[in-house]
Protein backbone atom coordinates (compact mmCIF):
# COMPACT_ATOMS: atom_id res chain seq x y z
CA UNK A 1 0.00 0.00 0.00
CA UNK A 2 0.98 3.54 -1.05
CA UNK A 3 2.08 5.83 1.89
CA UNK A 4 -1.02 8.45 0.64
CA UNK A 5 -3.41 5.79 0.41
CA UNK A 6 -2.46 4.35 3.88
CA UNK A 7 -2.86 7.76 5.15
CA UNK A 8 -6.49 8.57 3.64
CA UNK A 9 -7.36 4.93 5.40
CA UNK A 10 -6.19 6.02 8.74
CA UNK A 11 -8.29 9.32 8.72
CA UNK A 12 -10.84 6.61 7.47
CA UNK A 13 -9.94 4.14 10.64
CA UNK A 14 -9.97 6.96 13.25
CA UNK A 15 -12.84 8.86 12.01
CA UNK A 16 -15.17 5.97 12.41
CA UNK A 17 -13.96 4.83 15.51
CA UNK A 18 -13.71 8.61 16.85
CA UNK A 19 -10.03 7.43 18.52
CA UNK A 20 -7.22 4.93 18.07
CA UNK A 21 -3.50 4.20 19.55
CA UNK A 22 -0.68 3.77 17.31
CA UNK A 23 -0.21 -0.19 17.87
CA UNK A 24 -3.68 -0.26 16.98
CA UNK A 25 -2.91 1.36 13.37
CA UNK A 26 0.39 -0.29 13.15
CA UNK A 27 -1.64 -3.80 13.40
CA UNK A 28 -4.06 -2.78 11.39
CA UNK A 29 -2.12 -1.49 8.13
CA UNK A 30 0.73 -3.79 9.25
CA UNK A 31 3.63 -1.49 9.39
CA UNK A 32 6.00 -0.45 12.23
CA UNK A 33 4.64 1.70 14.86
CA UNK A 34 7.49 4.26 14.11
CA UNK A 35 5.63 4.09 9.81
CA UNK A 36 1.97 5.16 11.40
CA UNK A 37 3.85 7.71 13.91
CA UNK A 38 5.23 9.99 10.66
CA UNK A 39 1.68 9.25 8.59
CA UNK A 40 0.17 10.63 12.04
CA UNK A 41 2.36 13.98 12.21
CA UNK A 42 2.22 13.98 8.67
CA UNK A 43 -2.03 13.89 8.80
CA UNK A 44 -2.41 16.41 11.81
CA UNK A 45 -0.24 18.95 10.06
CA UNK A 46 -2.88 18.57 7.17
CA UNK A 47 -5.59 19.41 10.21
CA UNK A 48 -7.19 16.14 9.64
CA UNK A 49 -6.71 14.17 12.72
CA UNK A 50 -5.13 15.31 16.18
CA UNK A 51 -2.33 13.17 17.71
CA UNK A 52 -2.57 12.15 21.90
CA UNK A 53 -0.02 10.83 23.91
CA UNK A 54 0.20 7.37 22.20
CA UNK A 55 -2.65 7.68 19.57
CA UNK A 56 -4.60 10.00 17.88
CA UNK A 57 -8.16 11.32 17.84
CA UNK A 58 -10.57 13.17 15.41
CA UNK A 59 -10.14 16.59 15.84
CA UNK A 60 -12.76 18.86 18.39
CA UNK A 61 -14.42 21.29 16.96
CA UNK A 62 -15.45 24.38 19.26
CA UNK A 63 -18.53 25.32 17.96
CA UNK A 64 -20.14 27.59 21.06
CA UNK A 65 -18.33 28.81 24.00
CA UNK A 66 -19.07 28.00 27.29
CA UNK A 67 -21.09 30.02 29.57
CA UNK A 68 -19.24 32.15 31.73
CA UNK A 69 -20.04 30.56 34.76
CA UNK A 70 -19.23 27.47 33.69
CA UNK A 71 -15.70 28.72 32.16
CA UNK A 72 -15.39 30.54 35.53
CA UNK A 73 -14.45 26.83 37.21
CA UNK A 74 -12.80 25.15 34.64
CA UNK A 75 -9.27 24.92 34.40
CA UNK A 76 -9.31 27.17 37.70
CA UNK A 77 -5.75 26.45 39.20
CA UNK A 78 -3.99 26.59 35.35
CA UNK A 79 -5.43 30.15 34.29
CA UNK A 80 -4.27 31.37 37.48
CA UNK A 81 -0.65 30.25 36.83
CA UNK A 82 -1.27 31.52 32.91
CA UNK A 83 -2.55 35.25 34.36
CA UNK A 84 0.39 35.48 36.40
CA UNK A 85 3.09 34.46 34.50
CA UNK A 86 1.44 36.92 31.85
CA UNK A 87 1.68 39.80 34.60
CA UNK A 88 5.03 39.36 34.90
CA UNK A 89 5.50 40.15 31.35
CA UNK A 90 4.16 43.71 32.01
CA UNK A 91 6.53 46.58 32.77
CA UNK A 92 6.16 50.08 34.68
CA UNK A 93 5.23 52.22 31.97
CA UNK A 94 3.27 49.96 29.80
CA UNK A 95 -0.11 50.68 28.03
CA UNK A 96 -1.50 47.54 27.98
CA UNK A 97 -5.04 45.73 26.62
CA UNK A 98 -6.30 43.09 27.76
CA UNK A 99 -9.29 40.81 26.12
CA UNK A 100 -12.68 39.74 27.94
CA UNK A 101 -12.46 37.06 29.38
CA UNK A 102 -11.65 34.24 32.54
CA UNK A 103 -7.79 33.54 31.96
CA UNK A 104 -7.04 37.42 31.32
CA UNK A 105 -8.96 38.48 34.94
CA UNK A 106 -6.42 36.79 36.45
CA UNK A 107 -3.75 39.01 34.68
CA UNK A 108 -5.41 42.15 36.19
CA UNK A 109 -5.51 40.57 39.33
CA UNK A 110 -1.44 40.42 39.24
CA UNK A 111 -1.44 43.98 38.58
CA UNK A 112 -2.79 45.52 41.30
CA UNK A 113 0.00 46.53 43.53
CA UNK A 114 1.81 47.64 40.18
CA UNK A 115 2.67 51.21 39.16
CA UNK A 116 1.76 53.51 36.01
CA UNK A 117 0.33 51.25 34.26
CA UNK A 118 -2.59 52.08 31.60
CA UNK A 119 -5.03 49.21 31.17
CA UNK A 120 -7.71 49.16 28.60
CA UNK A 121 -10.39 46.78 28.91
CA UNK A 122 -13.92 45.64 27.62
CA UNK A 123 -14.87 44.12 30.30
CA UNK A 124 -15.58 45.06 33.44
CA UNK A 125 -14.53 42.21 35.75
CA UNK A 126 -11.22 43.30 34.39
CA UNK A 127 -11.99 46.63 35.49
CA UNK A 128 -13.27 45.75 38.54
CA UNK A 129 -10.28 43.89 39.71
CA UNK A 130 -8.10 47.08 39.35
CA UNK A 131 -10.52 48.66 41.13
CA UNK A 132 -8.28 49.85 44.47
CA UNK A 133 -5.11 49.48 42.22
CA UNK A 134 -4.52 53.58 42.66
CA UNK A 135 -1.33 53.58 40.21
CA UNK A 136 -3.19 52.19 37.12
CA UNK A 137 -5.47 53.99 34.77
CA UNK A 138 -8.01 51.92 33.95
CA UNK A 139 -10.02 52.70 30.67
CA UNK A 140 -13.24 50.93 29.63
CA UNK A 141 -13.62 50.83 26.09
CA UNK A 142 -17.66 51.49 26.15
CA UNK A 143 -19.87 49.02 23.90
CA UNK A 144 -22.83 46.62 24.27
CA UNK A 145 -22.85 44.86 28.04
CA UNK A 146 -23.39 41.07 27.86
CA UNK A 147 -24.55 40.55 31.09
CA UNK A 148 -23.87 37.31 31.41
CA UNK A 149 -20.26 37.96 31.71
CA UNK A 150 -19.69 41.51 31.58
CA UNK A 151 -17.82 41.79 28.31
CA UNK A 152 -18.63 44.90 26.09
CA UNK A 153 -18.99 44.62 22.18
CA UNK A 154 -19.87 46.05 19.25
CA UNK A 155 -19.64 48.98 17.51
CA UNK A 156 -18.67 51.27 19.97
CA UNK A 157 -15.80 49.31 21.28
CA UNK A 158 -14.34 48.51 17.85
CA UNK A 159 -14.38 52.30 17.55
CA UNK A 160 -13.02 52.86 20.51
CA UNK A 161 -10.18 50.11 20.17
CA UNK A 162 -9.56 51.65 16.66
CA UNK A 163 -8.23 55.18 17.85
CA UNK A 164 -5.56 53.33 20.14
CA UNK A 165 -1.92 52.42 19.65
CA UNK A 166 -0.65 49.94 22.94
CA UNK A 167 2.43 48.43 23.38
CA UNK A 168 1.18 44.76 24.65
CA UNK A 169 -2.09 43.34 24.02
CA UNK A 170 -2.96 40.34 26.01
CA UNK A 171 -6.02 38.50 23.82
CA UNK A 172 -7.95 35.63 25.28
CA UNK A 173 -9.53 32.56 23.03
CA UNK A 174 -11.97 29.49 23.11
CA UNK A 175 -9.71 27.82 20.07
CA UNK A 176 -6.22 28.44 19.01
CA UNK A 177 -5.16 26.09 15.58
CA UNK A 178 -1.58 25.40 14.50
CA UNK A 179 -2.70 25.90 11.16
CA UNK A 180 -5.90 28.44 11.13
CA UNK A 181 -4.15 30.42 14.40
CA UNK A 182 -6.44 32.37 16.59
CA UNK A 183 -10.25 30.87 16.55
CA UNK A 184 -13.44 31.64 17.16
CA UNK A 185 -17.11 30.14 17.24
CA UNK A 186 -18.92 33.00 17.54
CA UNK A 187 -19.02 35.84 14.21
CA UNK A 188 -20.11 38.97 16.74
CA UNK A 189 -17.23 38.99 18.73
CA UNK A 190 -14.58 38.34 16.18
CA UNK A 191 -14.00 42.33 15.24
CA UNK A 192 -13.41 43.21 18.72
CA UNK A 193 -10.36 41.00 18.97
CA UNK A 194 -9.04 41.89 15.77
CA UNK A 195 -9.41 45.72 16.52
CA UNK A 196 -7.43 44.99 19.94
CA UNK A 197 -4.54 42.49 17.62
CA UNK A 198 -4.43 45.71 15.27
CA UNK A 199 -4.11 48.70 18.03
CA UNK A 200 -1.27 46.90 19.51
CA UNK A 201 2.33 46.41 18.92
CA UNK A 202 2.72 43.21 20.81
CA UNK A 203 0.35 40.20 21.05
CA UNK A 204 0.11 37.73 23.84
CA UNK A 205 -2.20 34.93 23.68
CA UNK A 206 -3.79 33.34 27.21
CA UNK A 207 -5.32 30.28 26.99
CA UNK A 208 -5.19 26.64 28.95
CA UNK A 209 -4.25 24.03 27.62
CA UNK A 210 -8.07 22.80 27.02
CA UNK A 211 -8.30 25.37 24.13
CA UNK A 212 -5.13 24.30 22.24
CA UNK A 213 -5.14 22.39 18.73
CA UNK A 214 -9.19 23.23 18.57
CA UNK A 215 -10.29 24.74 15.19
CA UNK A 216 -13.59 26.85 15.32
CA UNK A 217 -15.54 28.53 12.37
CA UNK A 218 -13.98 32.44 12.29
CA UNK A 219 -10.51 32.87 12.19
CA UNK A 220 -9.76 35.90 14.32
CA UNK A 221 -5.87 36.01 13.48
CA UNK A 222 -3.72 34.19 11.79
CA UNK A 223 -0.31 32.44 13.75
CA UNK A 224 1.95 35.02 11.79
CA UNK A 225 -0.05 37.98 14.21
CA UNK A 226 0.74 35.73 17.63
CA UNK A 227 4.07 37.00 19.52
CA UNK A 228 3.74 34.77 22.42
CA UNK A 229 1.20 32.15 24.06
CA UNK A 230 1.27 31.57 27.61
CA UNK A 231 -0.40 28.14 28.21
CA UNK A 232 -0.37 25.77 31.42
CA UNK A 233 2.35 22.63 31.40
CA UNK A 234 -0.51 20.49 30.75
CA UNK A 235 -0.48 21.63 26.72
CA UNK A 236 0.96 18.47 25.28
CA UNK A 237 4.62 19.51 23.57
CA UNK A 238 3.69 18.11 20.29
CA UNK A 239 1.21 20.48 19.78
CA UNK A 240 3.23 23.97 21.51
CA UNK A 241 6.13 22.68 18.92
CA UNK A 242 3.90 23.43 16.04
CA UNK A 243 3.39 27.03 17.58
CA UNK A 244 7.41 27.43 17.89
CA UNK A 245 8.09 26.28 14.68
CA UNK A 246 5.73 29.07 13.58
CA UNK A 247 8.06 31.83 15.42
CA UNK A 248 5.87 32.06 18.31
CA UNK A 249 7.32 32.09 21.85
CA UNK A 250 5.73 29.85 24.42
CA UNK A 251 6.01 30.21 28.07
CA UNK A 252 4.39 26.96 29.62
CA UNK A 253 3.37 27.58 33.79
Amino acid sequence: MLAAERKMRIVEYVRLHNSSTISTLAGEFGVHEATIRRDLAEIEQEGKLKRTHGGVIVEQWTHDEPSFNERSTQNLEQKMRIGKMAASLVEDGDHIIIDSGTTTQYIARNLVHRSDITVVTNDMNVAAELRDAPRIKVILTGGELYPSSYMLNGMFTEHVLRSLHALKAFIGTPALHPQHGLMHPEAQLVPAKQAMIRAAREIFVVTDDSKIGKPALHTVAPNSAIHTLITGKEALEQDLKLFRDAGITVYTV
